[in-house]
């Protein structure tokens, strides 16, 4: 069982930055692929990012290619997202979620474990 705690949502402006983080429970994290997805007013949830176990590999959307940076620190159980360049369409609520498998995968139903979500508003 794996406990996800998010963290460092906000109100930013337009072209502004932001760091979420997933501080997660159990000492199998380290096994885990990570991602995060999100999910707008009215609209359904989307994968972001997504990393492997050992932070070697990565997946983006193509929305927030080039802006948004996941990253992981096993030693801390502890999963990041970097946003930049944020714009309006960013407005979400942001969710981590830990997958047992090896593969990066980018559809919701193949993790296991999530989040309560945290709040990233962008004003433009």
């Amino acid at each position: 069982q794996v406990q996800l705690v998010e963290s460092g949502g906000g109100l930013v402006q337009t072209g502004g930055s932001l760091r979420l983080s997933c501080a997660a429970s159990g000492r199998t994290f380290s096994s885990y692929t990570m991602g995060w997805f999100r999910q707008a007013p009215g609209k359904e949830r989307e994968f972001v990012a997504a990393i492997n176990w050992s932070g070697s590999g990565t997946t983006y959307a193509d929305p927030v290619k080039g802006r948004f940076t996941i990253s992981r620190d096993n030693a801390k159980n502890t999963v990041y997202l970097q946003m930049n360049s944020l714009k309006p369409d960013d407005t979400a609520v942001y969710y981590c979620a830990a997958d047992r498998t090896l593969p990066i995968r980018t559809t919701q139903h193949n993790y296991d474990y999530w989040g309560q979500g945290t709040q990233v508003t962008v004003s433009s």
